[in-house]
């Protein structure tokens, strides 16, 4: 069983919520989700876009239309997640934007915006940090050679100074993070 970790203030330190709320079905071909046999609930799924929508009521266990921390609890565990009472708690306080202490549907989609957001900005970091290498907070021309020499791209430096300098807003001859960002969206 994983562990989902909760960092300070609620936050989770490594793996997401959403991953794991995304991990609950997948999809074949006929998109018929695939559970664990044990489980009573039927999540039918006709679209990608009523797909967080058929999540949000295969969590909703009593069919309520809210998620109590317990339900969260049940559902993660389900999937072979471990998520304790404490730490699901600390979702329902970041999370409910009305304070009854569950989540209603635009309350979890917010969540997992939220959650899909983080995931976005690590990997772009992640990505931003394979090509700087120097230690200088930027993307120069020459790490940027070596990150792509790394990927099997045989560029010289000065055609990644012109690479760099479409991207480069600020003039100064070097990708920063932000600008890496904007880079790729």
């Amino acid at each position: 069983m994983s562990k989902l970790n909760i960092g300070s203030g609620g936050r989770r330190s490594s793996k997401s919520l959403f991953t794991s709320i995304s991990g609950i079905f997948s999809l074949n071909k006929h998109k018929k989700p695939c559970f664990p046999s044990s489980s009573k609930r039927v999540l039918l799924v006709t679209s990608p876009g009523r797909e967080l929508e058929s999540v949000f009521r295969y969590f909703d266990e009593d069919g309520d239309g809210k998620i109590s921390a317990a339900e969260l609890c049940s559902c993660l565990h389900s999937v072979g997640e471990e998520l304790s009472p404490a730490e699901a708690e600390a979702i329902m306080q970041l999370s409910d934007s009305d304070g009854d202490g569950v989540l209603g549907y635009d309350d979890f989609v917010k969540l997992v915006d939220m959650e899909e957001e983080e995931e976005r900005e690590s990997t772009i970091k992640e990505a931003f940090s394979a090509y700087e290498m120097d230690g200088s907070g930027c993307i120069t021309a020459r790490s940027l050679r070596r990150g792509l020499r790394r990927l099997g791209e045989e560029k010289s430096v000065d055609e990644c100074r012109v690479m760099i300098k479409r991207f480069d807003l600020n003039g100064d001859g070097v990708i920063c993070l932000d600008e890496f960002k904007l880079m790729m969206l």
